[in-house]
């Protein structure tokens, strides 16, 4: 899990980078210019990489947290569960976003 958190965040910190540059300059935004910029499917498949290293990301976070502060079993599996599937949902919901603009 070391690894994926390591990589997850090189994936978010170009992503990070990438996009409030690209975002200036196309400075003002609207509707058809936020469009043009996820039509093409190389972005649209960038941005899902990026919220799915951000779900990874924050899933091992929050495992480590879970692990070291919430001692009783039970409670740590039930909070392992919601977190994981609350993560998957999100990334379920931003895959239905992004493949709608198509």
């Amino acid at each position: 899990m070391w690894l994926a958190q390591r990589v997850s965040a090189l994936l978010l910190a170009a992503y990070s980078l990438f996009f409030p540059l690209w975002v200036a300059l196309h400075w003002p935004l609207d509707f058809a210019v936020w469009r043009g910029l996820f039509a093409p499917l190389p972005m649209r498949i960038v941005t899902l990489l990026f919220v799915m290293a951000l779900a990874l990301h924050a899933w091992v976070g929050m495992r480590d947290i879970f692990m070291d502060y919430v001692h009783p079993l039970g409670l740590r599996l039930a909070l392992h569960i919601v977190a994981l599937l609350w993560l998957a949902a999100c990334v379920v919901w931003a895959t239905a976003i992004l493949w709608r603009l198509s």
